[in-house]
């Protein structure tokens, strides 16, 4: 049987704030991601998806359940560098070149500097970002900088990334074209993905499920098939499929719910008073 990339089982947490009182940020989250699988996580603010990364991150701990990272402890992932992660903020050191960032893990795990340059070049090579290695991050436009934190993330050969709203900042026409980068860079480096988003049609272009989250206490409320084909298969054009169009519908039923199964719970609730 093969190692899910990513296994949460039964993780609850609670914030414990001021005078006894708490909040309930989610409550038995229960998922599984495959080797090599992109998986989202949407819902409305305050459900829980950026929590529930950083509790497969290690920036967090569970109040309860269990975190496992291709078989080990959220901790000793973290420890072992089993993944890279970006943000909405792209978080380059403004005094290191584009080259020097995407440089700085290996450089912190002692790797020697002709190795770390050739990485560096490699990766600066898979974002398309060859010719501005020697440049400075407030040099570079938001996609730019994005796609050097990418590269950055992917530095140790990662089987997984951790992503929270990495595009949430750019204009749209930058942000679709780094969904196609990053659809493009998945399917060469077979990296898993959790990737945390408000929009729908993103999730659905990038995903291969989509998991729909509830209003707090989070909860995991659909997981969506999205089934568009691999990341080699998908291209703008998708965007215009039909598929597509029925896949952002599926998604948009599951995280709105469809008005005749509202009506019908509204009906039951009438009829139980």
């Amino acid at each position: 049987m093969t190692t899910a990339a990513v296994h949460v089982t039964g993780v609850s947490k609670i914030f414990r704030l001021a005078k006894g009182a708490e909040t309930v940020a989610l409550d038995g989250i229960d998922l599984a991601v495959a080797p090599g699988e992109f998986v989202s996580l949407i819902g409305p603010s305050g459900c829980g998806k950026s929590t529930l990364l950083r509790l497969i991150a290690d920036l967090d701990q569970p109040t309860s359940g269990d975190i496992r990272v291709f078989g080990k402890t959220a901790r000793a992932a973290r420890i072992d560098q089993d993944y890279g992660i970006a943000f909405q903020q792209a978080g380059l050191l403004p005094w290191r070149t584009v080259a020097g960032n995407i440089e700085l893990p290996l450089e912190l795990h002692k790797v020697g500097k002709p190795a770390r340059q050739s990485r560096a070049a490699e990766l600066l090579a898979l974002v398309g970002l060859s010719d501005v290695a020697d440049r400075y991050p407030d040099q570079l436009s938001g996609g730019m900088q994005q796609r050097v934190a990418i590269a950055r993330s992917l530095a140790e050969s990662p089987e997984l990334l951790l992503m929270d709203e990495p595009f949430g900042a750019l204009d749209e026409m930058t942000r679709e074209r780094m969904q196609a980068e990053l659809v493009r860079i998945c399917g060469e480096t077979g990296a898993a993905v959790v990737f945390v988003t408000h929009s729908i049609p993103e999730a659905v272009f990038l995903s291969d499920r989509v998991v729909v989250m509830s209003p707090r206490p989070g909860r995991i409320r659909q997981i969506v098939d999205v089934a568009l084909g691999s990341a080699g298969e998908r291209a703008d054009d998708l965007r215009e499929a039909s598929s597509f169009f029925a896949a952002v519908s599926a998604v948009r039923e599951a995280l709105h719910g469809s008005p005749v199964a509202e009506a019908a719970s509204a009906a039951r609730g009438v009829e139980t008073r």
